[in-house]
């Protein structure tokens, strides 16, 4: 009880600071929009009558939204340590309204097939490109607002009730789709909605200072010299955070993690619609799904308060792994039997252990990582985040059935979590290592 207490009182203590409260807006006010968005092009690309529900299709489809960015994203990094964080987060959400309500406005005219088909997935890849740089941004930017140990409540309770904000308004982007009747108008409300959430985000922003969320000394120089800069700096970032060991071994834990994430997650898309549903009854799928990733949500919910209690006594490193072997419980709970019920907690327990490993990673990137290198180190997170979901997408393509469903799958990524988690654990660095030489920034003494 007296660490509830503790941690409620850093929690009023983090709503007290007026920098953070503003940030926190545009999170969830803007999260809630990737939720509408999220299941108005899940519902045309993956519970559509027009789609074929098979695990290749699926994965197909994850792989065409998320391999550009892998490639793009690198770039946006180091603009992030060059340009106002806030002016990213303002013109980012503007340019998601847009792009949303063009995509809207092909649904309503065109519809899917053909051109349609064409436009929707372009559309797609710009809107899904920004939604990385803003979550980047957010990222980059929190310890602008919050310091010293409130960082780590700050860090629970940010993406975590963001990520709350992404199933509230998915939820909401479903209910409006059972409110119209099927047709274009129906495959179109979600994304208009969101788009209306996206401007409203883009508003918000603005009640930020223009360099409230730094960088502190960015570089200016003429676009040709920044963008020669790009390739130098990218390795000069991974170098740094190679050698600082902490937080690179972070970003490899979580890309690992999400690997092994997203070839559940396309399994559970499958399981929902061919699986759970009635034949041919794509509707019934889709709620499958909206229950599965409820449940989820759920799950990351929950961590927002064990986290901050247990975390502390163990040591971020070692909360990872805890959080690993219980990845590996909910895979051999779901290697038990596809039933709904079981499905759902499943998705709950790797819900918490999810979004628990991702806070304490959060954390030891942003506490071992200096300013100046910073935006470059959340850029890479959410490019190897991408790539670890288009590697997913390619083994389920392969290792995945039509059904979603094997029982030797599972155990297997059961025993990758294991196995990841025993890394960590035996071969792990537990605090950070001094860098010299050309890669040490100048405030590496302060960090």
């Amino acid at each position: 009880m007296g660490a509830l207490r503790e941690t409620a009182h850093d929690l009023r203590d983090l709503l007290r600071l007026p920098g953070f409260r503003r940030l926190f807006a545009v999170r969830l006010v803007s999260q809630a929009g990737d939720g509408m968005f999220q299941v108005g092009l899940a519902s045309l690309l993956f519970f559509s009558p027009e789609r074929a529900g098979t695990a290749a299709g699926v994965a197909g489809a994850f792989a065409v939204m998320l391999a550009p960015f892998t490639l793009v994203g690198p770039f946006a990094g180091v603009f992030l340590d060059r340009w106002s964080r806030r002016q990213v987060l303002a013109v980012g959400n503007a340019v998601r309204l847009l792009v949303t309500a063009a995509m809207a406005a092909v649904m309503l005219s065109i519809g899917l097939g053909g051109a349609g088909d064409v436009w929707v997935v372009l559309l797609g890849l710009v809107a899904l490109s920004v939604n990385r740089f803003l979550l980047a941004a957010l990222s980059a930017g929190l310890p602008r607002v919050v310091d010293g140990p409130l960082l780590l409540t700050a860090n629970s309770l940010t993406p975590t009730l963001g990520a709350g904000a992404v199933f509230l308004g998915g939820g909401i982007g479903f209910v409006l789709g059972l409110g119209v009747a099927p047709g274009r108008l129906h495959d179109a409300a979600a994304l208009v909605c969101a788009s209306v959430v996206f401007g409203v985000a883009a508003l918000l922003s603005l009640r930020l200072g223009r360099d409230q969320l730094g960088p502190e000394h960015p570089a200016r120089g003429p676009l040709r010299a920044e963008l020669s800069a790009v390739a130098h700096g990218l390795v000069d970032g991974a170098r740094y955070l190679v050698a600082r060991r902490t937080p690179g071994q972070g970003l490899l834990v979580m890309a690992a993690h999400r690997f092994l994430y997203g070839v559940v997650f396309i399994a559970a898309i499958l399981i929902s619609r061919n699986l759970l549903a009635p034949a041919g009854d794509t509707s019934a799928g889709l709620a499958n799904f909206a229950l599965v990733i409820a449940m989820t949500g759920v799950g990351g919910a929950g961590a927002v308060v064990i986290t901050p209690l247990f975390s502390r006594r163990t040591g971020p490193q070692a909360w990872i792994v805890i959080m690993l072997l219980l990845a590996a419980a909910s895979q051999l709970l779901l290697a038990t039997t596809p039933a709904r019920a079981v499905v759902l907690v499943g998705a709950g327990l790797l819900g918490l252990a999810a979004q628990s490993a991702k806070i304490a990673v959060d954390t030891i990137v942003q506490r071992d990582t200096v300013d100046t290198y910073r935006g470059r180190a959340f850029a890479f997170y959410d490019v190897l985040y991408n790539a670890a979901f288009v590697g997913a997408a390619v083994l389920a393509a392969f290792a995945v059935p039509d059904d979603g469903w094997s029982r030797g799958l599972f155990v297997l990524l059961a025993g990758a979590y294991v196995a990841v988690a025993a890394l960590l654990w035996f071969r792990g660095a537990r605090t950070p290592a001094p860098v010299v030489g050309p890669h040490a920034p100048p405030a590496e003494s302060a960090a």
